[in-house]
């Protein structure tokens, strides 16, 4: 592993989590254990050589560490240290940060771990009391329960007994909704998204997030001075 050999805390930090797509492993974990192929399936940008790169130095580090699950299911997972899961705020503080950039591209992948911790770091209730509601998330294959109580918001894996509603489609589409300015009509329409259970409950939950204004974008490239041609002398 590179260093930058420095005795500052933040440099030691990169110097555990600075490389590419690590922390991005970590946001993936952060949620609970996954297999090496949910890994790869939640971060199709990587290839499984820089995934399992990562995955080891993340475990020689101390913030990753490797289980096997008991039968029937045998297979391995991989899991983040105590230490480890105290990055979850780290991680939220940077999206929050990032998703202030005018270039963050908004059509992009979105993992359904990556639409949770937006969810975590960008609830914003409205300041009316007695709402209270637990919506089921159906994001793929994954599935969440939300519950907002006494202006709190929880957000953890698995699916709910007696669920308020049920959103489900893509983490991707569910953002648009959220914080993009999609209509929830428009992408029910459009089969992007179904939603069944109280409607007002829905609405009431989508209307608790909220991302906080873009930065202005960089300015203009300073256009370079036109370069007068060099003269040509004539022939003899």
């Amino acid at each position: 592993m590179r260093s930058y050999h420095d005795a500052c805390g933040m440099a030691h930090a990169l110097d555990l989590v600075g490389e590419r797509w690590a922390l991005l492993v970590v946001r993936e974990l952060v949620l609970g254990p996954k297999r090496y192929t949910d890994l790869r399936a939640d971060l199709p940008g990587i290839s499984t050589t820089v995934l399992a790169h990562r995955l080891d130095e993340l475990e020689q580090t101390g913030v990753v560490r490797r289980r096997r699950l008991a039968p029937p299911a045998g297979s391995t997972v991989y899991e983040l240290t105590d230490w480890g899961q105290e990055l979850e705020p780290v991680i939220r503080q940077l999206g929050r940060w990032g998703a202030r950039s005018p270039t963050r591209r908004r059509d992009a992948h979105l993992s359904a771990a990556g639409l949770v911790l937006s969810l975590r770091t960008n609830y914003q209730p409205d300041g009316s009391d007695g709402f209270a509601a637990t919506i089921e998330l159906r994001l793929g294959e994954d599935r969440f329960t939300a519950t907002v109580r006494d202006g709190q918001l929880a957000v953890v894996r698995g699916g709910a007994d007696e669920p308020d509603a049920v959103i489900e489609g893509a983490p991707g589409v569910l953002a648009g909704v959220l914080c993009g300015g999609r209509c929830l009509r428009e992408a029910i329409l459009a089969n992007d998204l179904s939603v069944r259970g109280d409607s007002s409950a829905i609405r009431r939950f989508l209307s608790q997030f909220s991302l906080s204004e873009p930065v202005s974008g960089p300015p203009p490239p300073i256009d370079s001075p036109e370069k007068t041609p060099p003269r040509r002398l004539p022939r003899e």
